[in-house]
């Protein structure tokens, strides 16, 4: 089987003859892993089986943010970015939609050939990998960027006809830009990055976000798997209460499934064969803080968790830079420990 076939057994709700993985890393931490290595091709390197096609951590990815210098860029919503601390995200300055209104804002283009200008390569070079195009920020995040997360929340109760509008285009948007990816490659899923969740529960509660979110969401999810491709979902902090409503939805993968927001144990063997979970180790404890026998301990046991199917393993989200190289190394040494990976690779 190739890695490929591996992560579509998982995803399918099959058993697969060992647990696939997807490791993330910011610019920092994936200099060290490469430079451990001796080598600059970080998915040669991690052995990755997802390949992440316009994410925001892949080099290149986001060349069509305009340079306006002093750190800062502005990307296709025309939302500025100051990246003079954080070069893969950054912090939002100024505001886009300053008042609740639409008027006068032009959508940027769905077609501008920029969006996809690494996608060929990227499917050229990692073929043997899933392949899974990203759509960061993708509506309550993109809201806020445009908007301000101060103003998104205050707009639930107090522009409530705009919220609604203003998540309704950005979701057409998203459904227009998957739309083309489907039809130019040969991808194998969409991946919508919309953060809605804290530590304990979600930013905006479950009320608010069946109204508001849930509606435009179903239309994205719809267009994907009308398409025939799986929909993966990426929302940091505990969302566990919309498990069930995002199975019906058509959700196939969950990440980053982060141990301290929710309940690793005992989601996956739950929701195994209808949802997949990607993560789940930690990256606010163990990784920065725990020994690399830390990090083989709880490897293993994710490993194990997994071995059934239902699970992509992976740091809860991207290793940080100041992640000592010695505990990388460490879960990517027991990831390729799989007898079922070292079978397969004989």
């Amino acid at each position: 089987m190739t890695k490929r076939d591996v992560v579509r057994a998982v995803l399918e709700g099959k058993r697969p003859p060992y647990v696939p993985w997807a490791c993330a890393f910011t610019s920092g931490a994936r200099a060290a892993v490469c430079r451990h290595f001796g080598s600059d091709d970080l998915h040669a390197v991690s052995g990755n089986h997802v390949v992440y096609l316009n994410h925001v951590l892949t080099r290149g990815a986001v060349s069509h943010f305009d340079d306006l210098g002093n750190g800062r860029v502005r990307d296709h919503f025309g939302v500025v970015w100051n990246r003079s601390e954080s070069k893969e995200v950054g912090v939002v300055e100024g505001c886009v939609l300053p008042e609740p209104t639409m008027a006068g804002y032009r959508m940027p283009d769905a077609s501008d050939p920029r969006f996809t200008r690494t996608v060929p390569e990227m499917i050229e070079r990692h073929g043997d990998g899933y392949r899974v195009f990203c759509i960061s920020q993708s509506l309550y995040e993109r809201a806020c960027t445009m908007r301000g997360m101060t103003n998104v929340l205050a707009d639930f109760y107090e522009n409530p006809a705009f919220l609604a509008e203003l998540l309704a285009r950005i979701a057409e948007w998203n459904v227009e830009l998957a739309r083309r990816v489907i039809e130019r490659f040969d991808v194998d899923a969409i991946y919508f990055g919309d953060d809605w969740g804290q530590q304990r529960g979600l930013q905006m509660g479950p009320r608010l976000w069946r109204e508001f979110l849930l509606p435009p969401f179903r239309r994205m999810c719809e267009a994907v798997r009308d398409a025939g491709r799986a929909v993966f979902l990426h929302s940091c902090g505990n969302v566990s209460e919309l498990l069930d409503e995002l199975v019906e939805l058509g959700v196939t993968c969950l990440n980053p499934f982060q141990p301290e927001a929710m309940d690793v144990d005992a989601l996956l063997p739950r929701y195994r064969e209808r949802l997949t979970f990607h993560g789940g180790l930690s990256t606010q404890r163990t990784l920065p803080h725990g020994s690399p026998d830390d990090v083989r301990r709880e490897t293993r046991h994710l490993l194990e968790l997994g071995r059934e199917g239902g699970y992509i393993f992976g740091p809860s989200n991207a290793a940080v830079d100041d992640v000592p190289v010695e505990n990388m190394v460490a879960f990517l040494e027991e990831l390729r420990s799989q007898a079922g990976f070292r079978d397969a690779s004989s």
